[in-house]
């Protein structure tokens, strides 16, 4: 895996969580984690992030096979993929709910 950066970023509920950032395409072990498709843009030496999609799995080796919101994902400009790992799948999913509620992505829903 090719980290660019970490990133931290709250959710409604004011927990910050921490996550790593890579580009697309990058392959992953089989781990439990949430992920967050966003556009990074570099602006005089400080990146950005717009979320795109924020979602959850069980495996991230597999998820992106044919994911079913990869052409609203790649239509929004994605190019990098936030990685939290996160093991227990009711944690992944109170994550996922938190950051969704704070944060417009143009995918979810």
């Amino acid at each position: 895996m090719s980290k660019i950066a970490t990133a931290t970023w709250t959710g409604q509920s004011g927990t910050d969580y921490n996550f790593t950032v890579y580009p697309i395409g990058t392959s992953f072990r089989a781990v439990g984690a949430v992920y967050i498709f966003t556009k990074r843009t570099v602006s005089d030496g400080t990146a950005s992030h717009k979320f795109i999609y924020i979602g959850q799995t069980d495996d991230l080796s597999t998820r992106f096979d044919n994911h079913h919101k990869a052409n609203c994902i790649a239509r929004n400009g994605a190019n990098c993929i936030s990685v939290h790992m996160e093991d227990s799948e009711d944690q992944r999913l109170a994550i996922e709910t938190d950051l969704c509620r704070l944060h417009d992505t143009p995918c979810n829903g």
